[in-house]
């Protein structure tokens, strides 16, 4: 199962990457499960500046922008 993690204090680009990396995972058909990051101290724990940031199984794929669904599925 993929761990798919959205850092971010919940602002509007992070809610879009939260729906964004969703239908992605959906579109490739795996088990995943979505977790929203929002306190500061954690987030900073992944080494993130800037929000919103994707994580896929613990590692950082994007920070500070919403990629599309397609940019998703490739990093998932």
């Amino acid at each position: 199962m993929k761990k798919i993690q959205i850092l971010g204090t919940g602002c509007p680009k992070c809610k879009q990457l939260a729906a964004c990396a969703e239908q992605a995972a959906k579109g490739l058909g795996i088990a995943y499960e979505i977790e929203k990051v929002t306190q500061i101290n954690d987030i900073m724990k992944f080494g993130v500046m800037v929000t919103p940031a994707l994580v896929v199984d613990g590692q950082v794929k994007v920070s500070g922008k919403v990629p599309s669904v397609e940019e998703i599925k490739n990093m998932i």
